[in-house]
């Protein structure tokens, strides 16, 4: 099955699964987001010094949020999985997000932990390969993550209900020849670029620019390519509305409920 968004339809994908109401990239945020109707969860990928996907944003354990035994390494590459599981990264509030609630023990999830979630509806996953080009001690080769993610998908039988972004976009490169069905979404930020040509260099169908690179001319033009634009990360009414007037086909977002209910309205 492939979610498409009909023509008079804006998709939602939940940014960390609700960071604006759940500790980050949890399953308690996961299950909010599923809860409240959106379509695409959205996340970020690291992985264990035993080679385990897990959902994380940050290459190394975040204080702002997480706690964790001290002595131990924060680095995610440099942590087998059961050290990681002694962090607890919902018992303290993001002061970022004043409406987010704690959920005191919320470990890091397996990418496979969320993957079963899949069960509890239709929604899709959007999920985003971290890897920095100046800092290869943080993740396997683009081609061993592409492998990696692309046995999990697979094995779960999930191919057509995934998203594969990415900022670099070696490891979009990489998980077309790992699993090729798979839909390919190029992330990007900064100056201005031509939303067709950066879906080019990346081999992707989605394009997925910060939200205020967003123009209806770039919009019309990915649309007559044949392209899907899906902006991050878009919290307010106000620019809601002018990416709604853009017509784009979806709007990643830290507060999923509120922006179904105001697409309802």
């Amino acid at each position: 099955m492939s979610i498409l968004p009909a023509a008079d339809r804006i998709l939602v994908h939940g940014h960390r699964g609700a960071r604006a109401l759940r500790p980050e990239n949890t399953l308690p945020a996961f299950e909010y987001a599923i809860a409240a109707g959106a379509d695409v969860l959205e996340m970020d990928l690291a992985v264990t010094k035993d080679n385990v996907l897990v959902v994380s944003h940050d290459p190394e354990m975040n204080p702002a949020f997480c706690q964790g035994p001290t002595g131990t390494p924060h680095i995610i590459r440099q942590m087998t999985l059961e050290q990681l599981k002694q962090w607890d990264c919902g018992a303290k509030q993001n002061s970022a997000y004043p409406r987010q609630r704690p959920v005191p023990g919320t470990r890091v999830p397996t990418l496979d932990e969320v993957l079963a979630l899949a069960s509890r509806g239709g929604f899709h996953f959007n999920i985003e390969t971290k890897i920095f080009r100046d800092r290869p001690e943080l993740t396997p080769s683009p081609e061993e993550f592409a492998r990696l993610l692309a046995r999990a998908i697979a094995n779960r039988q999930l191919t057509d209900r995934v998203i594969v972004q990415s900022f670099d976009f070696r490891t979009l490169h990489a998980m077309k020849i790992a699993l090729p069905a798979v839909r390919l979404s190029a992330l990007f930020e900064g100056k201005p670029r031509d939303f067709v040509e950066a879906a080019r260099q990346a081999g992707a169908g989605i394009v997925s620019p910060q939200f205020r690179l967003v123009t209806p001319e770039q919009v019309k033009a990915a649309h007559d390519a044949g392209l899907q634009v899906v902006p991050w990360t878009a919290n307010t009414s106000a620019d809601w509305d002018q990416l709604i007037a853009a017509k784009v086909d979806a709007i990643i977002t830290d507060d999923p409920a509120a922006l179904i209910a105001y697409l309802k309205r």
